[in-house]
């Protein structure tokens, strides 16, 4: 039986590896959970797979352990990504943690005319991105890209991407007919800052090939609402494909 205790480790895994976990994970472990030394915990990441480990020792630093088997192979996933447009830190922290829940697998900021926050603190967001990996059982972590201004974000995006621009000015709810056209690159998710989008954005971005607009509520919704829900009900479209 898997352990309940998973935890994100960046290098290779394989049976009868023996290494030691980082300073915070060590400190997790021993201090707050209180394994011990022939206890077991699970160890991923997203090109190895799960893998058991037991607990050699504890060192004053790092504790040790040595992997046993895995237990869950690297899976396909559906490529969906959410650019958004920063807000501010706590709503951020939630529309970041749950989307990852949700099975987003790349981050990336954009700035647009009327975006507040101006700067994100990437290595806070990657933290919570790895906390919620290891909470939600999925094996893969999303990447976060650095913060890019929107047009160099649309210029940028693979021409055998798929973009879905969440618009309130728009009154297209069919999402199935969207996803049936969808190309093989990645399926991404598009959400306005607070205040939406300019005119002028909103053209350009509509103008785009291989954009979709849809509409979420006939209300106006929060970002980080915004954010949840859409990637909630292309999740579910795309599982029942």
């Amino acid at each position: 039986m898997p352990s309940k205790i998973r935890l994100y480790f960046s290098k290779e895994l394989k049976a009868n590896l023996q290494s030691n976990l980082s300073i915070e994970q060590s400190h997790y472990i021993k201090n707050v959970m209180r394994l011990k030394p022939g206890d077991t915990i699970s160890l991923f990441n997203s090109v190895n797979g799960e893998w058991s480990a037991k607990i050699v020792s504890h060192n004053k630093e790092n504790t040790e352990f040595k992997v046993e088997k895995i237990i869950k192979t690297k899976r396909i996933e559906h490529d969906l990504w959410l650019a958004f447009s920063p807000i501010k830190k706590n709503p951020l922290d939630m529309m970041i943690q749950k989307t990852t829940e949700l099975g987003i697998q790349k981050f990336i900021p954009v700035l647009s005319e009327r975006t507040i926050v101006k700067e994100i603190n990437t290595e806070r967001l990657k933290k919570i991105i790895v906390e919620a990996s290891e909470q939600s059982n999925r094996i893969s972590v999303p990447k976060i890209e650095s913060l890019c201004p929107l047009k160099i974000f649309l210029e940028k995006f693979p021409n055998n991407g798929s973009l879905i621009f969440c618009d309130i000015n728009c009154d297209k709810t069919d999402l199935k007919k969207i996803l049936i056209k969808k190309n093989q690159g990645p399926i991404c998710i598009l959400i306005g800052p607070e205040g939406d989008f300019s005119e002028k954005e909103r053209q350009f971005i509509i103008e785009k090939k291989e954009i979709f607009s849809l509409s979420l509520a006939n209300n106006i919704l929060r970002a980080e609402t915004a954010a949840i829900a859409s990637v909630t009900i292309v999740n579910y479209h795309l599982n029942l494909n």
